[in-house]
């Protein structure tokens, strides 16, 4: 185990944003957790679980201890009709699909070239073109810091919902995802109701969905090595179908998808589209000019000039359509998680 005192967070943050910890952890295998635990000034700290640091935007610096997760390594069963996968958690989410694809194991090619590590797939429940993790979870291995054990959390247990699951709740501070477990069906099925994918008919390979996935994410969103940015910044809103209708009835070209009952998912994209902030910015932070959904670095860019720009978008949505646009980014403030408006407070 690697072990900094205030450390820089600038190179393990997609938004490179240049944030500081008191200590950073480099973690590579369980038992560094068991004694970064049992250590009388480290375990009183506050504590946050970093991986890609994809998905995060410093508010400040963090004053605690970061646990940079590095576990390794990837193991698979055949059961009867799948394949069971055993995936530490540091592994890279985008090269574990690729892995898949080249056993011949289907199911998380909608899921190509999301950024971020396996340990972080559960927390956000990640997803793309109609499919999400929970649709082959079949466990989430975590390191209880309280218990200083590995616990078994079986994917009925997690929660999952839209972006969502108990990891980003009651098992947020408690938790360290250490492996998860992925059930590939041997009957494989393409989903292809989304986007680009529709148009490649009905019986495409594992292999065509993936480089169609890959093509379009990379046509859309910026690599973070050349401008800083933490992908989809915000969710894409969950309303009830009666306003989703009568937006659609004043916005006949608004992508509207069916949801739970009584509900449909809007495109956060469309709806910052069209209040024209392609291209908008506050300081050197940005609205992308290609895709609307992305806030970017567009190099030097504070925290605050970030999170006044996701403020201006989140409010001139509301103001136009009477939609409230929640972030996806999870923002981190000097003692751990908060959330936009509380920073704004």
């Amino acid at each position: 185990m690697k072990l900094n005192a205030n450390a820089s967070l600038l190179k393990l943050n997609t938004l490179a944003l240049d944030a500081h910890c008191l200590w950073l952890a480099e973690v590579e295998q369980v038992t560094d957790l068991v004694t970064l635990r049992s250590d009388p000034e480290l375990s009183l700290l506050p504590r946050l679980n970093l991986g890609g640091g994809s998905n995060v935007l410093f508010t400040s610096d963090f004053l605690g201890l970061v646990v940079l997760n590095r576990l390794k390594g990837i193991a698979a069963e055949e059961r009867g009709d799948h394949w069971l996968l055993h995936v530490t958690a540091g592994e890279d989410w985008h090269q574990l699909v690729r892995h898949t694809l080249q056993q011949g194991w289907y199911g998380l090619e909608n899921l190509a070239l999301i950024p971020g590590t396996v340990g972080a797939a559960p927390v956000q429940n990640i997803g793309a073109y109609g499919v999400e993790l929970a649709d082959f979870c079949s466990y989430v291995e975590a390191f209880n810091w309280h218990s200083g054990e590995v616990e078994r959390i079986e994917a009925a247990q997690c929660r999952f919902g839209y972006r969502d699951s108990i990891f980003k709740h009651e098992y947020q501070d408690s938790h360290l995802i250490t492996a998860v477990g992925l059930a590939l069906p041997k009957a494989w099925q393409p989903v292809l109701g989304y986007g680009p994918l529709a148009a490649l008919g009905d019986t495409p390979s594992a292999q065509a969905i993936f480089d169609t996935v890959c093509a379009t994410r990379m046509a859309k969103l910026p690599d973070p090595a050349v401008l800083g940015n933490a992908g989809s910044f915000f969710k894409n809103p969950l309303v009830p179908a009666a306003l989703a209708e009568n937006l659609k009835s004043r916005y006949p070209q608004m992508p509207c998808y069916p949801a739970s009952e009584g509900q449909a998912k809007l495109a956060a994209g469309w709806l910052i589209d069209q209040c024209g902030l392609k291209g908008f910015a506050i300081g050197r932070a940005a609205v992308h000019q290609e895709q609307a959904l992305v806030l970017v670095n567009l190099g030097g860019a504070s925290a605050m000039e970030l999170i006044a720009l996701a403020a201006h978008v989140r409010d001139s949505v509301e103001q136009k359509f009477g939609v409230v646009l929640e972030h996806e980014v999870r923002f981190m403030g000097p003692q751990g998680e908060t959330w936009l408006d509380e920073v704004l407070s």
